[in-house]
């Protein structure tokens, strides 16, 4: 796993967020950093989470599986919350 990238993936979430999870150009960052580490868990949950916030709910299912990982129950913003930490933890 890149460590670079992961910290990258963390920020450009953190900016989506900022943005109020808009799609534009954070969303399209987040999207391929996560697209350039597929295979890899951590980068398929982010990736998963982004096609959430598209609102592309059976692409983002598919993420969720190749993850290992439920669709959040809350809002994108507290997926967000819970993940963050999760992923800041393998930096």
């Amino acid at each position: 796993m890149a460590i670079n990238d992961l910290a990258r993936l963390i920020e450009a979430f953190d900016r989506l967020a900022s943005a109020g999870f808009k799609i534009g150009s954070e969303w399209e960052t987040v999207h391929e950093i996560c697209q350039n580490h597929e295979g890899e868990q951590l980068f398929d949950w982010g990736h998963a989470l982004c096609h959430r916030v598209e609102g592309d709910d059976w692409n983002a299912g598919y993420w969720y599986r190749r993850a290992g990982k439920t669709v959040g129950a809350g809002t994108i913003a507290e997926e967000w919350a819970a993940m963050r930490p999760a992923l800041s933890e393998k930096l």
